[in-house]
């Protein structure tokens, strides 16, 4: 009897470090894997076609602005920074301050939209489309992809944001934001690839 108890507390810590191993949703979750696959196999036909033709990506990869790329690195990092102080400040039942840090957040966010929305404008008003060749095709399309991933995170972070300064989540419920932060920090791991793999690597 007394071996059997012992275990059992033995495993209970246990479980519940499994329990918080993948916080927030596990359909999120799901979602998140697949996501990272589906870039990962853009990513591996990236590499293997520029191998194919590196004259021709390096020549196109020169008119990148990397300044750009490299600030919205920067905002993107710093935006996963205050989604974890939002995370713990709920953990704390700081709702409002919270909130604050995911409206910080989305705001670095809106920056990173902003600058891509030029570095577009100035591919366009060049002429250049997907069509162009097919560093530009990758370029474009990989560019967009995550354009689009960091817009909706926007608007997760914003809605969360939302129930979060109205008192919708608290410290022992918050997985909603758990799920949102989950979501964002997955679309900061794919730029921190990205900007490297397409904007500096030779």
């Amino acid at each position: 009897m007394i071996m059997n108890t012992d275990l059992r507390l033995i495993r209970a810590p246990g479980a519940s470090v499994c329990k918080q191993a993948l916080p927030g949703d596990l359909a999120m979750w799901c979602f998140i894997f697949a996501e990272l696959l589906v870039f990962g196999i853009f990513f591996l036909s990236y590499a293997y076609t520029r191998a194919r033709h590196v004259d021709m990506f390096n020549a196109a990869q020169a008119s990148l602005d990397r300044v750009s790329g490299t600030l919205n690195t920067l905002l993107l990092i710093t935006s996963s920074y205050f989604v974890v102080r939002a995370v713990d400040a709920i953990r704390h039942n700081a709702t409002k301050i919270s909130s604050a840090w995911l409206i910080a957040a989305m705001t670095c966010g809106l920056f990173f939209v902003l600058l891509k929305l030029l570095e577009f404008a100035d591919k366009i008003q060049a002429g250049i489309t997907m069509s162009t060749n097919l560093f530009y095709m990758f370029y474009l399309f990989l560019a967009f992809f995550h354009f689009m991933h960091v817009v909706l995170g926007m608007v997760i972070l914003g809605s969360v944001a939302h129930k979060a300064w109205h008192g919708g989540y608290n410290r022992a419920d918050h997985s909603g934001m758990e799920t949102a932060a989950a979501y964002w920090h997955m679309v900061d791991l794919v730029w921190i690839i990205l900007f490297p793999l397409v904007y500096v690597l030779h």
